[in-house]
């Protein structure tokens, strides 16, 4: 493909896609001028752009690759189910097999329900939790930014276009580990509460008895308790961040941790209010024709197995604690501290710039564009298991000399000089 043509093709994919990519975060003002635009291939934790330019990857599909990139052995197992078919008229006997796995694996798991992506399944999540208690309002966490492209969450963002504006006022926002911000709501809204949506945590980890006590409040008042654990289940813990803490929530969410990159996610809860959604109850749960297809069903069978014989959430762990020492060292060390912080659970730490108390997107672009000319790819920080040693050292050796550089940078106030090209944005502003 000669260089005529692939910027033909990024011209026609604006052309016909809009923002120019199916998932926000993928679109070119999430990241700097010098990002690749395409991928053509990757392996392990490496991928190749149309150019043929190799980089160490760290954004891993957006966390959903926890094995690494085209894994042998899961391959193996997702193309032996596809020579036997994918979808079918009836259940197949994988559905059983993984449904039985998930719930004897995850505390939280009476029933489950199978999909495709995050949104489906929390959206799902609410619905049940809105029937089981009658009624309609919904509590999540203000500094969680996402839990679902569907209308119930994108009504309280920036970005509510064909959204019925009272839906807005169907969804209140609670401060994390601020449980009297959660307690101020329940006062203020008493007997109307269905359900409070959280992840366990994001860059902020969980203070004392803070989870307890939303559950506690929760139970109290006859609210249903969901963890949205996109993210957290399977990469911090094999059973879910619910086990780290050992607080069960009523219903719970998995997806990016679960499948190495293929589509799967998952609702599970009480087996008494995912009854609510069966073909005897009231609730049009889940009712998709590829909720049931082989190839996720089988990745996440291949994922979980693999991750239970290789200690997968720990060794991700471990690596991550490392990188967030040397992180440490180099802000601390050229005086970037009240700039730069990493934060959060060593398996998904988080890199934060800061600009009088909110992000500073200049330096966050200064930053990836430099990593980039280093062949590395961070505009965020999810690691896999074919995250190890070598690639380890390479980030740490490119560490060195760009955060030394930022600082100079942010002292001689020469950030935006430096950049080679427009500022990346957020999905949302606030």
């Amino acid at each position: 493909m000669n260089s005529q043509t692939k910027n033909n093709y990024h011209r026609r994919a604006h052309q016909f896609i809009p923002a120019g990519a199916h998932t926000y975060s993928r679109a070119d003002d999430q990241f700097p001028a010098n990002a690749p635009k395409f991928v053509s291939r990757a392996k392990g934790c490496y991928f190749w752009d149309e150019n043929d330019q190799r980089y160490l990857d760290y954004g891993m599909g957006i966390l959903s690759v926890t094995i690494g990139h085209a894994n042998d052995e899961i391959n193996a197992r997702v193309k032996e189910a596809i020579d036997k078919g994918t979808c079918f008229s009836r259940p197949s006997i994988l559905e059983g097999e993984l449904a039985e796995k998930l719930n004897a694996l995850i505390p939280s798991a009476g029933m489950v329900k199978f999909a495709k992506n995050g949104s489906d399944v929390t959206s799902a999540a609410i619905r049940l939790a809105r029937h089981y208690t009658g009624r309609k309002l919904i509590i999540r966490c203000r500094q969680q930014p996402f839990h679902s492209f569907n209308d119930w969450f994108i009504a309280s963002t920036s970005r509510p276009g064909g959204i019925p504006g009272e839906m807005k006022d169907w969804v209140l926002g609670f401060d994390y580990n601020n449980i009297s911000s959660l307690e101020t709501l329940f006062d203020h809204h008493p007997g109307q509460i269905a359900c409070v949506i959280m992840e366990p945590f994001t860059n902020e980890l969980p203070q004392g008895d803070f989870l307890d006590r939303v559950k506690s409040i929760c139970e109290k008042e006859g609210t249903v308790l969901i963890f949205d654990e996109i993210i957290t289940g399977f990469r911090t813990h094999i059973k879910g961040a619910q086990s780290l803490y050992n607080v069960v929530p009523h219903l719970s969410t998995f997806g990016k941790g679960i499948a190495n990159g293929f589509p799967m996610a998952v609702l599970c809860g009480k087996k008494e209010i995912m009854e609510h959604g069966g073909m005897q109850g009231e609730v049009f749960l889940l009712s998709c024709t590829y909720g049931g297809e082989s190839i996720g069903i089988t990745a996440a069978t291949a994922c979980i197995d693999f991750m239970l014989a290789n200690k997968v959430p720990e060794h991700m762990g471990k690596y991550g604690e490392a990188l967030i020492s040397h992180f440490r060292m180099l802000i601390d060390k050229h005086g970037l501290s009240e700039t730069m912080t990493i934060s959060g659970h060593p398996a998904r730490p988080e890199l934060r710039f800061l600009k009088n108390g909110k992000t500073h997107f200049e330096l966050k672009t200064l930053f990836m564009q430099k990593m980039l000319e280093h062949g590395i790819l961070m505009e965020r920080i999810a690691i896999s298991f074919s995250h190890q040693q070598n690639e380890l050292k390479n980030t740490m050796a490119a560490l060195d000399e760009v955060i030394p550089f930022l600082s100079l940078c942010v002292q001689n106030h020469t950030i935006e000089q430096n950049l080679s090209g427009p500022i990346v944005r957020p999905v949302f502003t606030f």
